[in-house]
Formats: structure tokens, C-alpha cells, sequence
């Protein structure tokens, strides 16, 4: 087997809901990458609720986030051995692991003027407990660099989804939605690669379920279905600034939280709560919808990953927003929705390795492109 071919990539995303892992070979000439494997975990409900606990100001957070660091990288661990034990491979097959860790802070060009992003992540004991090479803190350096540090997947998505002729979108829906605006490769000349932070994505949705279902997140859009969109409520929402403004631009749970939504309701109490959440379901398929008219050309394709493809009603409401441009999942060209950010990890930690820069000022607004990542050896 050739040399830093295989990487692994976690990814524990802003719908918090466990890890997702991917093996990844980068020496199949079909394509970008092959995914070998893939593996996931959830979150056990303490660590859930500490991890979101820890997205705002609280008592002791420096021991919390800590400790809940040691625990998420346990975990990480265990779906490295599954992967593992799934392609029956060794650790010393294993070029690297790209970890991102969980994003719990986002506030870059803050304060200061550079701002911070932090992830919780231990890479030196996840080093240690599986014995590879991990590549993690991928976004400081674009941070530092004048930087949103976000998103970091735009390039990977033009390595695996880019067309020589068709002008594409590609669209992630966790808990935060992100889409990257793909110029063909006849105008990529003229057009830059773009990619940017749309709004909310499943992290409202999510919590409005559990609070009045009990249920982690609505199935499949089943719930949101049943009520009706209330026009009111979603001026109120759309009102916010972050959506009128240009990219480059990133966002995260500091500002899309329960705080943010109860503000906006207030003067709707009286809603039922399926009617709050269709409405909802409407700000995330507008939110994604009004993304693509940041780009230079019109799209012929919208292709939808992350956790938000498998919600029907989502989807349903996205397609009216965009037209006549066609939507499709990930899945339709060949990546699981579930295993596209995994990939990326995997793509930006080989990008490391082979010291190469995996950023785009085009995407963050940084000074240039940056190598990302820190390596932490086996």
C-alpha cells in the first residue's frame, strides 16, 4: 500500500448528537477518496448535555471542558476501533487521524479584532489511546491569519463534488447550515470558489423537539409537517442581521441558541408549538435557499448532506425555496450524507501531512492560505 493513503476523519458536529468516523483512501484514481469504512457513536445524554451546557458562560468551565474534552476523545477512540476492526487494518496502517473536535465557542474578529474559535478535543490522548499521528486545531491558524476560520470544507467539496460542466451547490445541514458555491470547472477561471455559513441548520429544530416532544430531534420532519408556517414569527426571525450579511461570514450556536429563539417569540406565545416548528423548518430552508443568491451564476444543482437531508419535510420546503434548481441528496453522487464532513476531516488532515494549504481567503476572508492543523504524533 502507498504511503499516506489511508487517514481517518471524526467529526462531531453543531447537531451534538455523537461522532462520525470515516476511513478514508486517497489512492483510488476513480475519485478523491474512497470511504473504507465507516463507524459512529452517539453521545451518551450526560456528555450531550454538558457539551451544550458549555456553548455558553457557566460556573467552573475551564475543569468542565476539560474533563468533557478526556470524554469526547474517549469516544473518538472507540470509533477509530471500529473502524479499525471493520477493515480489518492496524494503527500502523493508518497515516493520520483529522479530528476537529466540538465547537463550542465561535467568535472570530471578535473583541480584539482576531477573536478566538474553540473546539474541545485532547488530539495528544487520542494519539495515545489508538497510537496514529492526529491532525487537529484546523482552524486558528485561518483565525490568526485575519479569518473566519470557517468553513473549512469548501475546498474538499470541490474535490469531490466539483463538475467539468455543471455549476453545483453543496449544502450542509447540521446543527448550523453551511453551503459552498461550486463554479464549474469551464468558469472557474471567473468565478471563485465561495462558501459561507447560511443560518441555522437542525440546532433550533432539535431543540424545539426535545423541549415539547422529548424526542432528540423531529423524524424525518414528521412533527413539523403538522403545523403551519406563521408568517409573523418568521419576519421576526429573518430579521436578524447575520443574514443581510455578505460573506465572508460563519456562525454557531453563540448566536442560533434558545435564547435567540425565545426572544423572537415573544408577542407569540399563544403559537402551538408544532406551528413554531414548521415555522422553523421554514427559516432553515429560506436561510439555505437565499445562500445561493450570494453567487456569480445561477445553480443547476443543490446537493444536500448532513443530518438535515434525511428530514422530508426540510427537504420538500428547500425544493420550493430553490426552483427549478435540482435538489439531491450527497448520497445521489456517491457520498453519504452522514460521512461527508468525516470525509473532509480525513481530506484536510492528508492536506496537512503533505504540507499543503487548505484554505481559502476566498471562503474565510483570511490574509491567504494557510497549512491548517497541528500534528500530534503516535
Amino acid at each position: 500500500m502507498r504511503t499516506q493513503a489511508l487517514f481517518i476523519g471524526l467529526m462531531s458536529g453543531t447537531s451534538m448528537d455523537g461522532v462520525d468516523g470515516v476511513l478514508a483512501d486517497f489512492d483510488d484514481a476513480s475519485g478523491p477518496a474512497c470511504v473504507r469504512a465507516s463507524a459512529s457513536r452517539p453521545f451518551p445524554p450526560a456528555l450531550h448535555a454538558e457539551l451544550l451546557a458549555l456553548n455558553a458562560p457557566g460556573d467552573n468551565e475551564l475543569h468542565r471542558a476539560a474533563l468533557a474534552a478526556n470524554a469526547l476523545v474517549r469516544i473518538y477512540a472507540q470509533v477509530v476501533a471500529d473502524l479499525l476492526a471493520s477493515s480489518q487494518l492496524q494503527a500502523h496502517d493508518v497515516t493520520a487521524i483529522g479530528a476537529h473536535g466540538q465547537t463550542v465557542r465561535h467568535r472570530p474578529q471578535a473583541f480584539d479584532g482576531t477573536g478566538y474559535t474553540l473546539q474541545l478535543n485532547q488530539p495528544a490522548l487520542l494519539a495515545e489511546l489508538c497510537g496514529i499521528d492526529v491532525v487537529a486545531d484546523f482552524r486558528s491558524r485561518d483565525v490568526a491569519a485575519g479569518g473566519q476560520g470557517a468553513p473549512l470544507v469548501p475546498p474538499f467539496h470541490r474535490a469531490a463534488f466539483g463538475h467539468a460542466s455543471q455549476v453545483r451547490a453543496v449544502l450542509n445541514i447540521g446543527g448550523i447550515s453551511n453551503i459552498t458555491l461550486l463554479p464549474s470547472a469551464q468558469t472557474s477561471t471567473e468565478a471563485p470558489l465561495i462558501g459561507f455559513d447560511c443560518g441555522p441548520g437542525n440546532a433550533l429544530m432539535d431543540a424545539w423537539c426535545q423541549l415539547h416532544t422529548g424526542a432528540a430531534f423531529d423524524n424525518r420532519g414528521q412533527w413539523g409537517a403538522t403545523g403551519a408556517v406563521d408568517t409573523g414569527l418568521l419576519a421576526a426571525m429573518q430579521d436578524d442581521a447575520f443574514f443581510a450579511k455578505p460573506p465572508p461570514k460563519s456562525t454557531g450556536r453563540d448566536l442560533f441558541n434558545m435564547p435567540w429563539l425565545h426572544q423572537r417569540l415573544q408577542g407569540f406565545e399563544e403559537l402551538a408549538a408544532k406551528d413554531v416548528q414548521a415555522t422553523l423548518t421554514q427559516l432553515t430552508a429560506w436561510a439555505c435557499a437565499r445562500a445561493l443568491q450570494w453567487g456569480p451564476q445561477a445553480y443547476e444543482m443543490l446537493i444536500v448532506c448532513g443530518g438535515g437531508a434525511h428530514n422530508d419535510g426540510l427537504m420538500q420546503r428547500l425544493q420550493t425555496a430553490i426552483g427549478s434548481t435540482q435538489l439531491c441528496s450527497s448520497a445521489d453522487v456517491g457520498v453519504s450524507p452522514t460521512e461527508v464532513e468525516a470525509l473532509a476531516f480525513a481530506w484536510l488532515a492528508q492536506q496537512t501531512v503533505m504540507r499543503k494549504a487548505a484554505s481559502l481567503p476566498s471562503v474565510t476572508g483570511a490574509q491567504g492560505t494557510r497549512i491548517l492543523g497541528a500534528v500530534y504524533p503516535a
